[in-house]
């Protein structure tokens, strides 16, 4: 019988199925962070139970942590739930000698950032964490979900899931993508054409030659999205890629258990004949940058666009929010600030696509406030030892420490009432980036181009 990537994986951590229908798969990699963990933490101590199995589990604050001022650790936190939360996490992990990057470890960072780069992530594994950004793993030919609370107090005491399985959905991307069109770009226009119930009940695989040439950076970018699709998980078949990301990385097998892992990862594609359920294909040399000019990732068009006519009660309602009226140019759109940053757009290869628009520029002065959050302290000190962190701040941005920021604007990183952003992350619901904010979310060329025009601009005028 011929399998798809996901149903290969599906296979190898099937427990059993339920009565009801359900399944319980086991899981590999539980990761953890500050928001979801304490009350599930706090259920295991309620029902006297304790982690299944310690070294299956990694955490990291990133949601609350604040990216300025970190020299004071959580004493930096000035918002009193914050830093209970953080706090509670260093008390769960310290009691159940669970594997944390803290506030003050060099290796903290966005949960989703952190995963790959340490060699947590690997080929194969199943990987859950309360996060529903979890799919961007998916890029490293995993299956990887995000849950709720209650979920994570399941998986610590069991090590296993309660899910359904899914559908099977490939989206090919063929052909070649034009000079400064990013993973962004192909993710924002996959979502734009099916929309954020496409991909509703299904696993999504991302196949065709414009994913095969992206990086896993690029592809983790992608994979990040598929929630916004709809879908409950994303992936990318094992490949010369795969391999090359993850080889040599602090948790990655090594020698001899490199060479088995390394056989088995091997078999991590979709079979040749393999059946799915729903095929969608787009020609990559056709995708254009893109911008969301709604209150939904599907309310997004090519920069040359219009805002289009309320043709709904939704898309009327998502106008008079963003406060832009139909027919508008997208490149006419003026910005209050822009963050480049979140687990979709934080990593070091993001950063110097930034950079390399922003180099010998400075950001215009209508533009109150631009900030770079990387993803992790190690891109931070990355990005340093490259001279990218002095290229942002001679052009205007503020280079702050890792984490969630504004993405969520679970710390004092917000948008004003009323104002616009040109963002890198990953949602655009009102009110997502602080109360009365509006959301575009781009990639991090067009970010850092519009930042220095003031408004949308066409970054391929950049490569010309």
């Amino acid at each position: 019988m011929s399998d798809t990537l996901y149903d290969k994986l599906w296979n190898l951590h099937e427990v059993t199925q339920r009565e009801d229908g359900t399944y319980l798969l086991y899981i590999d990699r539980h990761l953890i962070h500050e928001v979801t963990s304490p009350q599930a933490f706090e259920g295991l101590k309620l029902a006297g139970r304790k982690p299944w199995r310690i070294s299956a589990n990694i955490a990291t604050p990133d949601h609350n942590v604040p990216t300025t001022d970190r020299a004071q650790g959580i004493a930096g936190i000035h918002d009193e739930v914050a830093k209970l939360q953080v706090v509670t996490l260093d008390d769960n992990c310290k009691e159940h000698e669970i594997l944390q990057f803290d506030i003050h470890d060099k290796r903290q960072g966005i949960v989703h950032v952190v995963g790959p780069e340490q060699g947590l992530t690997l080929p194969g594994m199943t990987i859950v964490c309360g996060d529903s950004h979890t799919s961007t793993h998916g890029a490293l030919a995993t299956l990887s979900m995000g849950i709720g609370t209650s979920e994570v107090e399941h998986v610590l005491a069991t090590q296993c899931l309660k899910t359904s399985k899914l559908k099977n959905m490939r989206v090919t991307i063929s052909g070649d993508l034009q000079e400064g069109v990013t993973p962004k770009d192909v993710t924002l226009a996959i979502i734009g054409k099916i929309g954020t119930a496409g991909g509703t009940g299904y696993a999504i695989e991302y196949a065709g030659s414009v994913i095969e040439n992206m990086s896993i950076e690029g592809r983790m970018t992608v994979c990040n999205m598929a929630i916004e699709a709809g879908a409950r998980a994303g992936l990318v078949a094992y490949d010369h890629v795969t391999e090359a990301y993850i080889k040599n990385r602090p948790f990655t097998p090594s020698g001899d258990h490199w060479m088995v892992a390394k056989g088995q990862w091997e078999n991590l594609v979709s079979d040749t004949d393999a059946q799915f359920d729903k095929e969608i294909e787009i020609d990559g040399s056709t995708i254009a940058p893109q911008v969301t000019w709604g209150t939904s990732p599907e309310m997004v068009c090519d920069i040359d666009g219009l805002i289009p006519q309320p043709e709904n009660e939704s898309i009327k309602h998502a106008l008079s929010y963003m406060n832009l009226t139909p027919g508008k140019r997208i490149k006419d759109i003026m910005l209050d600030q822009v963050f480049i940053g979140s687990c979709t757009n934080s990593r070091i290869e993001d950063l110097r696509e930034a950079a390399k628009i922003l180099e010998g520029n400075k950001i215009s002065d209508s533009i109150k406030r631009a900030i770079v959050v990387p993803g992790s302290g190690l891109v931070s000190s990355q990005a340093k030892k490259e001279g990218l962190d002095k290229i942002f701040i001679n052009s205007g941005f503020e280079w702050r420490a890792p984490g969630c920021s504004m993405c969520l604007a679970m710390n004092p990183d917000q948008l004003g009432d009323g104002e616009h952003c040109a963002s890198t992350s990953n949602r655009n619901f009102e009110g997502r980036q602080g109360y009365g904010g509006r959301t575009h979310l781009v990639s991090p060329a067009t970010a850092a181009a519009s930042a220095i025009e003031g408004h949308f601009v066409d970054v391929r005028e950049y490569f010309v």
